[in-house]
């Protein structure tokens, strides 16, 4: 041990008393300087300029694809080979080697010597680095400390793994500049080799896991993985071993067949051991984050414990719609890591990829082959794409799963082991693939029995599956709509008031029949109140007689006439609404919605009134403002007239309720049932405009409804724990703070580093 740290020694001070390890610290200490000062200068200025801060340290430090460690690692392979390019190499040109050869020294004792001399200069670039993290400590309130410890120790594992493969490279040849591009071409392999063999599934998990690119992300995101941590450790193994049989063959010449039997001994330990570091049920985690962001939410850990057993998750890939390119066969593992958080907690999850081809939505096709018909399309893209993987015709799988009903499209299908299955879709959306949101309701489908919304129909109310304007497609089923209620854990099913509510219905939707029930359907949906069911009752002014004859018994009265205003810049009977602090209290969805200033839009609403005496309490979520607002009782022209109110005929203004909020205890149960003023405020035509100048989020009431009446068991509660670093303490001496990081402190370095070199050349 003694010799190694000798070896380090020496190697140490030929490092800093040369001046390219001082040029390369003050580089790096002006790069780094200018990218953390970029990322900070943006979060001082937006808090001088009032503007709100959140998750300081997560969005500076850690943040994928801009935080500060995240662009440092970018730039780490610029550094690294011309670092160690002449660490062995360097021995060969003076001739000290041999003088190292014919010392009593082995070779272990030469690369770990050499090789703790480029720790120690790796924690010098991570010193600097910590530099910054502490200024961000300092200046940041509630500093998230554990995180950005974690991001500097995989930038530190990155660092000491590339001074590894330029240690090895050094020890291959006498020519420095070789050993430097020796060392990038290693990393560019090491990089390239994500994409390798990923077809063949053996291969892949082999290929994938040696890559290095992207190792360190996982750490800078805060969170520590085994796989990870080891996986630095093997390959820092592997390249110092590689290093070790260099010299000892320099030493001593070996047949060719011995030396290729050690480097191959070498590279298949490697290989067993990450094959099997990379099982998800070898694997251990850490999540440093004090919001624990990278692991699933307390609910759906939950939901994963429920599901015993194994569970398939078939991903069916239509090869003639457009979304195929999500799941090739070299995307295998990336499809695999978008269930990465749930492998955490149930590692016998499988991923089986089902490749077929039926005429789907694909306008390219319909374009560029219009006269070829599904078996020629295939052919023809596979001539392109240069495909020569397994595609089945539908009819070959029909048997197995009927895929009709989602249009062919790309999507999951998750199957237990006792045949329980439910699909998982992907959407029309930016992001595209299910959150975890999506994927818990999924799961919470095959493991209870999720709330079943029953739509009344026959009267001409609002359908859940109609497209039309007045229909409500859009949020309640729409599949490629990754809010709709049915990719959110919710069932559904049309109801007629002619026989009794079915009892599996949890929830009943009455949404403005045009024509009055009969005395039986009345009596009919009178038992389901009854017996404590919950509901949501919509209505508009002009069907008030059929309104009043359903609330009748739970004490709410629609009022006659239009809710309206005079504004000229809004529709007349358009009304914007604020949620109450009632609301606030009531839902967290429209705390958040009263906190961002976001406001409810009903067009042609009516008025609400609550009488108490029937045994419900009411809560009000939105009203009108007391003044600007008043209920018109004659018909007016939204396009050409302003509406002027009539005091004389009793329109005043006033706070009119508009939804309201009903329970009382019945049957040992807190009956729920929300009622509205107004049927279209979750309709396609509503959800689906955009107005100028009106913040409309109707989605907030949407959710919280929906959740409060399934008793708070669809939609998944996925809140995390508030942020705690949402000020920069001192932002007005930030200006002068920076010059001294960009301009001093890399001077500084440059200062000592030239001080040190004179002395040096003195001596």
């Amino acid at each position: 041990m003694k010799t190694t740290l000798k070896i380090a020694k020496a190697e140490l001070q030929v490092l800093f008393y040369s001046p390219v390890a001082w040029l390369i610290l003050v580089i790096f200490a002006l790069q780094t300087a200018i990218v953390y000062t970029g990322f900070f200068d943006l979060f001082a200025r937006r808090q001088i300029l009032g503007q709100d801060l959140n998750n300081v340290t997560y969005a500076v430090f850690n943040s994928s694809p801009r935080g500060f460690l995240i662009s440092i690692q970018t730039y780490l392979y610029l550094y690294i080979p011309l670092l160690t390019m002449g660490v062995v190499s360097r021995e060969y040109n003076s001739g000290s080697i041999k003088l190292l050869y014919s010392s009593p020294i082995n070779s272990y004792q030469i690369v770990f010597g050499k090789y703790l001399a480029l720790i120690v200069f790796a924690l010098t670039l991570i010193g600097i680095l910590g530099i910054f993290c502490l200024h961000g400590a300092i200046s940041i309130e509630n500093f998230d400390y554990a995180t950005v410890l974690t991001g500097l120790l995989g930038l530190f594992l990155l660092i000491c793994a590339y001074a590894a493969i330029g240690l090895f490279m050094s020890s291959v040849t006498s020519y420095t500049v070789v050993a430097a591009i020796g060392t990038l071409g290693i990393l560019a392999l090491l990089n390239l080799m994500k994409g390798w063999w990923q077809e063949i599934p053996l291969l892949r998990d082999i290929t994938y896991w040696i890559a290095i690119g992207g190792r360190s992300n996982t750490f800078i995101s805060g969170l520590i993985t085994s796989e990870d941590v080891l996986y630095f450790l093997i390959v820092i193994a592997l390249f110092l071993t590689f290093s070790i049989i260099k010299i000892q063959l320099e030493r001593k010449k070996s047949p060719l067949v011995s030396t290729m039997l050690k480097y191959g001994a070498t590279i298949v330990v490697v290989c067993i051991l990450g094959y099997f570091s990379s099982m998800p049920k070898f694997k251990t985690y850490y999540d440093a984050t004090y919001a624990k962001i990278n692991t699933l939410r307390e609910g759906s850990q939950k939901v994963v414990e429920k599901m015993t057993g194994p569970l398939t998750i078939h991903t069916y890939v239509n090869m003639l719609e457009k979304n195929y390119s999500y799941a090739l066969p070299k995307f295998y593992k990336r499809e695999v890591e978008r269930f990465e958080k749930y492998l955490r907690f149930k590692p016998d999850i499988q991923v089986k990829h089902h490749y077929y081809y039926h005429r789907g939505d694909y306008p390219y096709l319909e374009t560029r082959f219009p006269e070829l018909n599904d078996d020629e399309r295939l052919d023809s893209l596979r001539l392109l794409n240069n495909w020569d993987f397994p595609i089945k015709r539908y009819d070959e799988i029909a048997d197995e799963v009927d895929l009709s009903g989602e249009n062919f499209r790309f999507v999951h299908l998750l199957e237990r082991e006792n045949g329980e299955r439910t699909f998982l879709r992907i959407f029309n959306d930016m992001q595209v693939h299910p959150s975890e949101a999506e994927i818990t309701a999924a799961f919470k489908r095959l493991v209870m029995d999720l709330p079943k919304v029953g739509f009344v129909r026959g009267h001409g109310e609002r359908e859940s599956a109609s497209n039309q304007d007045v229909g409500y497609n859009m949020i309640i089923e729409e599949k490629t709509f990754r809010h709709s209620l049915i990719n959110q854990g919710f069932e559904f099913d049309s109801v007629s008031l002619a026989r009794e509510v079915p009892n599996d219905i949890r929830i009943l939707v009455v949404a403005e029949p045009r024509r009055p029930y009969s005395p039986t359907e009345l009596q009919n949906l009178k038992r389901y109140i009854d017996r404590g069911g919950n509901m949501v009752i919509a209505g508009e002014p002009d069907v008030i007689q059929q309104m009043n004859a359903i609330t009748e018994d739970i004490g709410v009265t629609f009022l006659p006439g239009t809710l309206a205003h005079a504004d000229e810049e809004i529709q007349n009977d358009l009304i914007l609404l604020k949620p109450t602090e009632e609301a606030a209290k009531f839902s967290y969805h429209l705390d958040e919605m009263k906190k961002s200033k976001y406001v409810l839009t009903m067009p042609s609403a009516a008025a609400l009134q609550f009488d108490p005496s029937k045994g419900f309490e009411a809560t009000t979520l939105f009203r009108t403002e007391p003044t600007g607002v008043w209920q018109e009782m004659n018909k007016f022209d939204n396009k050409d007239n302003l509406p002027t109110m009539d005091i004389e005929h009793g329109e005043n203004e006033d706070e009119y309720s508009t939804v309201m909020a009903l329970t009382r205890t019945i049957n040992d149960k807190q009956q729920k049932i929300l009622v509205t003023g107004d049927a279209d405020w979750l309709s396609n035509g509503e959800l689906g405009i955009r107005r100028p100048k009106v913040r409309a989020a109707n989605y907030f009431l949407i959710v919280s409804a929906f959740q409060w009446l399934s008793d708070g068991e669809v939609p998944i509660d996925m809140r995390i724990a508030p942020a705690i670093d949402v000020k920069i303490k001192h932002s007005n001496t930030w200006g002068v703070l920076k010059n001294t990081l960009k301009i001093g402190f890399p001077l500084l370095l440059a200062l000592v580093g030239v001080m040190i070199w004179i002395r040096r050349k003195g001596r």
